[in-house]
C-alpha cells in the first residue's frame, strides 16, 4: 500500500480543521458552558487515532516511541491550531484549547494501543470478504 494511501484519513481531518479554524463564523458563543473543551479532546482523540493507524505496520502498536511520536504530531498540531486562529477576525486562541487536544491525544493514543476489544471495533469493517468456501472431494 502506498504511503498516502494510509495517511489519507489523517490528512483529511488535518484539513478540515485548519479549514475551520480559519472561519470566523464558527467561533461559538458562550452560553454558559463550555462545549468546546470536550469538542477539541474528541477530535484530536481522532486526530490521534488516525495518525497512530498510519505509523508504519512493521513497529509493534505499543511502542513508546510510537505512542510518544503520535502525541507530540497531535500536540504540535493543536499548537498551529490555535496559532492559526489568532489570524482569524472573531476568533481567539486558548491555551486551555490547546491542552484539551493534547489531553484527548494521549486518552486516545493510550485507548487504541492498549485496549484491544476498542481497537477491533475499530478496525471491523462491513466490507470484508468472507474467504470463500472450498467444495471437500467426496
Amino acid at each position: 500500500m502506498f504511503i498516502w494511501k494510509r495517511f489519507f484519513f489523517f490528512l483529511a481531518l488535518i484539513g478540515v480543521i485548519f479549514t475551520a479554524s480559519g472561519t470566523a463564523n464558527l467561533a461559538a458563543p458562550d452560553p454558559g458552558f463550555r462545549i468546546d473543551k470536550p469538542a477539541h479532546f474528541f477530535v484530536f482523540g481522532l486526530v490521534a487515532t488516525a495518525l497512530l493507524r498510519s505509523l508504519s505496520p512493521a513497529l509493534p502498536l505499543r511502542t513508546p516511541g510510537r505512542i510518544l511520536l503520535t502525541v507530540l504530531v497531535v500536540s504540535c498540531i493543536g499548537g498551529l491550531d490555535e496559532f492559526r486562529q489568532s489570524f482569524t477576525p472573531g476568533r481567539f486562541p486558548e491555551v486551555a484549547d490547546w491542552i484539551a487536544d493534547t489531553l484527548g491525544a494521549v486518552v486516545a493514543t493510550l485507548v487504541y494501543s492498549y485496549w484491544t476489544t476498542y481497537r477491533r471495533i475499530l478496525e471491523w469493517s462491513f466490507l470484508k470478504r468472507k474467504a470463500p468456501v472450498r467444495a471437500v472431494a467426496p
